[in-house]
């Protein structure tokens, strides 16, 4: 466990993570991360959860018409 320290910027609070964690999310600047509370508290990660099952969904219907989409695709 590391400790992170909360940090005014701006207008904002910000929490500056230490370039162990960025390395072990395979994150850098600009990369956007996702915060979702959970009953252990807070989970950050780089993949957004709601997308994925979006994705998945997506993915479901593509391969129940995937012969329609060939006859579309000519």
């Amino acid at each position: 466990m590391q400790a992170l320290r909360v940090t005014q910027i701006g207008n904002s609070l910000g929490v500056i993570l230490p370039k162990e964690i960025t390395n072990h999310l395979h994150v850098s600047k600009g990369d956007t991360l996702y915060a979702t509370l959970s009953p252990n508290g807070l989970e950050v990660s780089p993949y957004n959860s709601e997308l994925e099952a979006e994705i998945a969904i997506g993915q479901a219907f593509m391969n129940e018409y995937r012969e329609t989409f060939k006859v579309l695709a000519k």
